[in-house]
């Protein structure tokens, strides 16, 4: 993405590169190529890291390196609605469940190798960090439950301190003070995904190297049976370690 990390585009002054993308989009799907192939395609012309559209926010890339693709997906086909058939499109950005299973090299080379890489990050720093959490939550709820524990309370904050070593409030005051942002008692869906984010590079900074692969194997567990439960094997269809993460 050319745009400067911090850069926000209003609609009405998109770059040229934006403008080319929606017009391949709805050109391609037109013509008769898989609607997949051309959201991926029109991603890789994609240039705007973020985006002002209709008084919402748009923010492709956070921190300038882990790429949002579900949002851009959603920004996308929002401009080819009725072309695409409603139950895949559905399943894709609500389930992350992609209509066609291709390679990584097919990924790649439709998106392109730096948006590839930034999907990585993304795919490591958020959604990887999110199912850490929740694979935790599952072994402290399964503990509790070994140990007699019939009512179930919520795991969250005993799950933040095993993972980082300090609450979920601390953590998100000491985010929050680190952006110069305002404390909130809420927080947003765009907040959490760079909260997440920015919990990643925490952990990747303080912890050893052995919890480091622990903890992403387990992550990476959790998120497989999950997609087992889909019935999917990869998301978007990245060639991801995740074979040996059982």
């Amino acid at each position: 993405m050319k745009a400067g990390k911090n850069q926000v585009v209003a609609a009405d002054s998109a770059s040229a590169g934006d403008a080319e993308a929606i017009g391949y989009l709805k050109q391609a799907i037109s013509g008769g190529q898989h609607w997949y192939r051309a959201l991926l395609g029109a991603i890789g012309l994609w240039t705007s890291p973020q985006e002002v559209r209709d008084g919402r926010t748009y923010r492709y890339l956070i921190e300038g390196e882990a790429f949002d693709w579900l949002l851009l997906a959603e920004r996308l086909l929002e401009a080819v609605d009725g072309l695409p058939p409603v139950d895949e499109k559905d399943a894709l950005l609500f389930s992350g469940i992609p209509p066609l299973e291709l390679t990584a090299r097919q990924v790649r080379e439709l998106i392109g190798d730096m948006k590839y890489g930034q999907y990585l990050n993304y795919f490591y720093g958020v959604t990887v960090e999110e199912a850490l959490l929740l694979a935790v939550q599952e072994e402290i709820d399964k503990e509790r439950r070994v140990r007699g524990f019939r009512t179930k309370t919520d795991s969250t904050d005993e799950a933040y301190q095993r993972i980082y070593g300090t609450a979920r409030e601390a953590l998100l005051k000491d985010f929050r003070k680190e952006l110069g942002r305002s404390r909130l008692k809420s927080i947003s869906l765009d907040e959490l995904k760079e909260f997440t984010y920015w919990l990643f590079r925490c952990r990747l900074k303080h912890c050893e190297k052995a919890k480091i692969a622990s903890d992403t194997k387990k992550a990476l567990g959790y998120l497989k049976r999950q997609w087992r439960q889909k019935g999917v094997s990869r998301v978007m269809a990245a060639d991801l370690a995740v074979d040996d993460a059982d």
